[in-house]
């Protein structure tokens, strides 16, 4: 059965295993979800589950596993030691320049470079007297999605409804994740 639920990222801390050694965790609070639709492959064409968490509603894809329209979903589906795959909104850095948004190198501080140390540079030849599309420029960074894999559980806190995972995830504190296994 494939295991999911949808979490808010409270923060990071640290935790201490039974030897004495150190892991880095990310807690992830989740409420408990409840299923509001199922799709067929007779009906839909696929077969997925539609959940809802407070407001959010989202979907995912089934292979196995059945489910019933109101059942509810919490962290206890998954287990200590589990993989999961944790899929979220990259913190936003706003608008950048092209040295922190694709590394450029910048001008040389001497020989005459003088208030353009970090401009790009040439953006083109004369023809064909345009900007090609896809030249790096400056621009708005981060706000993407982006998917972090094999991320261990460390600690489930059925109580309080928190997971506590293995390393880094994306986004800043209150970022909406999604947690497959």
């Amino acid at each position: 059965m494939k295991k999911f639920i949808l979490g808010k990222k409270v923060t990071m801390t640290q935790i201490f295993e039974d030897d004495g050694t150190v892991v880095p965790v990310t807690i992830v609070q989740s409420a408990p979800m409840t299923v509001t639709q199922l799709k067929t492959d007779e009906k839909d064409g696929y077969k997925a589950i539609q959940v809802q968490s407070g407001r959010v509603k989202k979907e995912f894809k089934l292979t196995e596993g059945s489910f019933e329209n109101g059942a509810s979903i919490d962290v206890s589906v998954f287990a200590l030691g589990d993989f999961v795959k944790v899929s979220g909104l990259k913190k936003g850095r706003g608008f950048q320049g092209v040295v922190k948004r694709h590394g450029f190198k910048g001008a040389p501080k001497t020989h005459g470079t003088k208030h353009a140390h970090r401009e790009p540079g040439s953006i083109g030849a004369v023809w064909p007297q345009r900007v090609l599309k896809g030249t790096r420029m400056g621009g708005r960074m981060g706000q993407e999605r982006i998917t972090v894999r094999n991320l261990k559980v460390a600690k489930i806190d059925i109580e309080k409804n928190q997971l506590y995972l293995r390393g880094a995830v994306p986004g800043a504190r209150g970022t909406l994740l999604e947690i497959t296994a």
